[in-house]
């Protein structure tokens, strides 16, 4: 199958020796310096799993870039076909951000934006998002986000989804929203959404598939096949380690293809 996993990252050391990253090795056994893979390791880590694509994103926090947008383009230059960048932005800064999505999206073919809000500690109908989701439509790209609790040792409030997100869906409704880390656990508030809202999509970066929820696994089986798609959050989990039990899960080969690819190559506009 030709795989998309739509949440992953190739940080930096600054990012890596965050503070709050530290409950995130205690999880993973990893240390920082497993967290920066850069380009060869992390198609290795694809080409071990069968992922054609990963979408690679930039991450901006209140203390500025941990992750730049031009950090990320040299990192996808390395494999173009491959690897597709998520834009980033300030928050605090509107109109310079509006400017940053313009120049990443529009000219330099990034295919969508992410902004994680407990970096940020601003749930997402905080005002200072606003000309992000403007530019997001304008663009007509994805906005992507992290919903649920936080692995990092930060506030999960601002992961809830309602009221927060559903607010933004409902004034924005031409903007698709892709909401990252599946929502546990809030999985009744994300299936309410998906009902709701047709431009309202989930991935399920941070899980592997034997550990999704039996509510959110029939979900998958019935309306939400066509919205939910495939991640890791690389490199936290590799990509044939959230493959884990997916033949358990008991998806049609259909069922299968629209979540680990069709889905992803349709919502963020893939080519290959």
């Amino acid at each position: 199958m030709r795989i998309v996993d739509v949440w992953g990252q190739m940080p930096t050391t600054r990012m890596a020796e965050a503070s709050w990253l530290a409950s995130l090795s205690r999880w993973t056994g990893q240390s920082p310096k497993d967290y920066t893979p850069g380009p060869e390791r992390t198609l290795a880590a694809m080409d071990d799993a069968g992922v054609e694509i990963m979408l690679a994103s930039a991450w901006y926090g209140p203390g500025g870039p941990l992750v730049s947008n031009e950090e990320v383009a040299a990192q996808i230059a390395a494999a173009p076909d491959r690897l597709k960048g998520l834009a980033s932005a300030d928050l605090t800064r509107p109109m310079e951000a509006v400017r940053d999505i313009r120049k990443w999206v529009g000219e330099e073919g990034f295919v969508g934006v992410r902004v994680v809000p407990w970096l940020w500690n601003l749930p997402p109908n905080d005002r200072r998002y606003y000309p992000i989701y403007a530019a997001c439509v304008e663009l007509d790209v994805p906005f992507c986000t992290q919903i649920g609790h936080t692995g990092p040792l930060l506030s999960s409030e601002v992961g809830r989804p309602i009221p927060y997100l559903e607010d933004v869906l409902l004034e924005f409704p031409e903007l698709k929203v892709v909401g990252g880390h599946l929502g546990f656990p809030w999985i009744p508030e994300i299936i309410s959404l998906a009902h709701k809202f047709p431009n309202f999509y989930v991935d399920t970066s941070a899980y592997a598939a034997h550990r999704f929820p039996a509510d959110f696994i029939e979900f998958m089986k019935g309306p939400g096949s066509g919205r939910v798609m495939f991640g890791t959050n690389w490199p936290m989990l590799s990509p044939a380690q959230c493959l884990e039990g997916i033949e358990r899960l008991g998806l049609t080969e259909k069922q299968h293809q629209t979540f680990l690819g069709d889905t992803a190559r349709k919502v963020f506009r893939l080519q290959s």
